[in-house]
């Protein structure tokens, strides 16, 4: 695994967390949206690294999902994807009710993507 790609995600995460511990304002929700969106790009392509490692190719974050549960690095949770739908929603449609919605979603996502970090590290 990549110490950088994993440093990187690390500190997105930390900066989502930082966000998400912020009096709810249409900045901040937009704010955490953008983070949640850094952090699932490095989420997936940290998956990616790792997989590739085992040497398993991923392309996608649906394929890499399913080689991280196949292999137990991250435990079935149907929370993947439906981040996976909200990624796309936030970054190619914008509409406030949306924007709501994912961000209540963002602390469930914030925990999955804790946990992987320290799988990541174990590994």
């Amino acid at each position: 695994m990549s110490n950088k790609i994993l440093k990187d995600f690390q500190k997105t995460i930390e900066r989502l967390e930082e966000v998400l511990a912020l009096k709810r304002t249409k900045v901040n929700r937009d704010s955490a949206i953008k983070r949640f969106e850094l952090c699932f790009g490095l989420c997936w392509k940290s998956i990616k690294i790792w997989a590739k490692k085992q040497g398993i190719e991923c392309n996608s974050p649906r394929s890499c999902f399913k080689i991280a549960f196949q292999l137990k690095l991250i435990d079935y949770d149907k929370k993947y994807l439906k981040m996976i739908d909200d990624r796309n929603l936030t970054t190619h449609l914008y509409k406030e009710k949306y924007a709501d919605q994912v961000y209540g979603r963002l602390g469930d996502y914030l925990g999955l993507f804790k946990k992987l970090v320290i799988k990541l590290k174990e590994k």
